[in-house]
């Protein structure tokens, strides 16, 4: 990995992370609007067109930790340019795809480039200013990373409506060509990259191949519930990549005392974010006939309750503690997401409402839990105590809409009963983050925060920054040990 000896600044690099860090948050929201088009278009079934999101997510998913211990040895600008313009060139030909099968492939290997980009973003914004500037230039990613987060639903919206779906996919693609160019020309040459090891492949086929067995059962199970056998060997390809050298910082990291749980609630209510905005969006296009430009207005009360939250809970959580803070935001996503599952009226008021507090809630609970679940590491895992949160997360962004297809049954979303069914199974997953989350691993681990000198997440890591990459930044120089 790159490191920054230059005594001045690069402050066109840290852009280029900002740039970037909105265009890989903005790929996972703004596609949600399009599934139902998507499907119309191909003539598929709602649980076929979803994997035009899933097929995105599932490398995120399995290359995160591989990633992040490959790119501590590899050039940085040749990984950075090589990223850059496969996510263009994928971007490209999913626009392009003739058939389902063809948009699926497309988003897949689109979603590998951007696994490497969301190792590469915070990292690029640190190391590509002087020490005691560092801070100002985290902020950068960290600020826009959200704000895409924000502006996918509502930008997907528009453009579906005036230009279609493959406008969807094409929107992104300018900013991506800017970055790549201003990378080329600012940051000096260096050698190849070196070949990823045959061990961060194995561990990529172990940890993808089970997730995609859970998300193909959960999808098929639709139509014959015994697919959901399909599952079953997901298990023993997860024990191996447990017991074997990549999942061993995991395993460390789960074995601090309260870890697991914080991962849990993490986990949690990734699902149920991922699954009701999966719901909702397809049942007011679908179920309601809501134009799409509407459904992403009314999606977006989510994420500005979420941005305006962000910022009151890193601040609370110094005056009140972050156990506190983060239980009090999960209880507001619960409040949230259960009259959703309740509503008999889908006017688009009565949806954005419970949507709002939610996204308040979200915002309060983000910053606290990062640090809940970093306070008790010890220094040299630091970094892979931020690595399996995100790890958490993305993995419950992949469940999610996977896991309400199966529970909304052939009439899927766009039905009233299957999307109430969805909806309350998803509000009842993201209750059980409350316990979670309140349950006390001692105070000793909470106290170790101090002597380590870990700092709460920042209000902007709220919205959830780039997975791969810790809260807290290690010293430099400092790399997570790979077993």
């Amino acid at each position: 990995m790159v490191e920054s000896r230059s005594t001045h600044d690069q402050w066109a690099l840290v852009a280029v992370a900002g740039m970037l860090s909105f265009i890989a948050m903005l790929d996972m929201s703004i596609i949600n609007v399009a599934v139902a088009d998507i499907g119309e278009d191909f003539g598929t079934s709602d649980g076929v067109a979803q994997w035009a999101v899933l097929g995105y997510q599932v490398p995120v998913v399995a290359l995160l930790l591989p990633a992040g211990r490959w790119l501590d040895r590899a050039p940085f600008r040749s990984v950075l340019l090589g990223s850059v313009a496969g996510f263009v060139l994928c971007g490209l030909a999913a626009a392009a795809a003739p058939h389902a099968a063809a948009l699926i492939a497309a988003r897949a290997a689109q979603g590998t480039c951007a696994a490497v980009l969301f190792v590469l973003m915070p990292v690029l914004a640190i190391q590509s200013v002087r020490p005691e500037v560092r801070g100002r230039a985290m902020s950068v990613p960290a600020t826009l990373g959200p704000l895409g987060a924000v502006c996918g639903p509502m930008a997907g919206g528009v453009l579906l409506d005036q230009f279609g779906w493959r406008a969807v996919l094409l929107v992104k693609l300018p900013v991506c060509v800017a970055a790549w160019l201003i990378v080329r020309a600012a940051m000096p040459r260096a050698g190849r990259p070196a070949a990823p090891g045959g061990r961060a492949f194995a561990d990529a086929g172990l940890v993808g191949g089970a997730v995609t067995l859970v998300l193909l059962a959960l999808t098929l199970a639709v139509n014959a519930p015994a697919w959901l056998l399909l599952a079953l060997p997901a298990l023993p390809l997860l024990v191996l990549w447990a017991r074997g050298p990549g999942g061993r910082p995991v395993r460390a990291v789960l074995a601090t005392p309260g870890s697991a749980a914080v991962n849990g609630a993490v986990l949690a209510l990734g699902v149920a974010f991922a699954a009701v905005h999966f719901v909702v969006a397809l049942h007011l296009q679908r179920g309601e006939e809501v134009s799409a430009s509407a459904t992403g207005l009314t999606l977006l009360a989510f994420p500005l309750g979420m941005a305006l939250a962000g910022p009151a809970g890193g601040r609370l959580a110094d005056r009140f503690g972050p156990r506190p803070v983060a239980v009090t935001g999960a209880c507001l996503v619960a409040a949230g997401y259960l009259p959703l599952a309740l509503l008999g009226d889908w006017s688009l008021a009565q949806v954005a409402w419970p949507l709002a507090v939610a996204g308040v809630g979200m915002g309060l609970y983000g910053g606290p839990t990062q640090f809940l679940a970093m306070a008790a590491m010890p220094p040299t895992l630091i970094a892979s105590a931020g690595a399996t949160i995100q790890l958490a997360r993305s993995l419950g962004f992949a469940l999610g809409p996977a896991l309400a297809t199966a529970i909304g049954g052939q009439g899927g979303a766009s039905d009233d009963t299957g999307a109430r069914a969805a909806l309350t199974v998803a509000a009842v997953i993201g209750c059980a983050a409350v316990p979670l989350l309140a349950r006390r691993p001692g105070a000793a681990s909470e106290a170790g925060a101090s002597r380590e000198g870990v700092s709460p997440a920042g209000p902007s890591e709220a919205g959830g920054g780039a997975p791969g990459v810790p809260s807290g930044v290690a010293p430099e120089g400092s790399r997570d040990p790979a077993p």
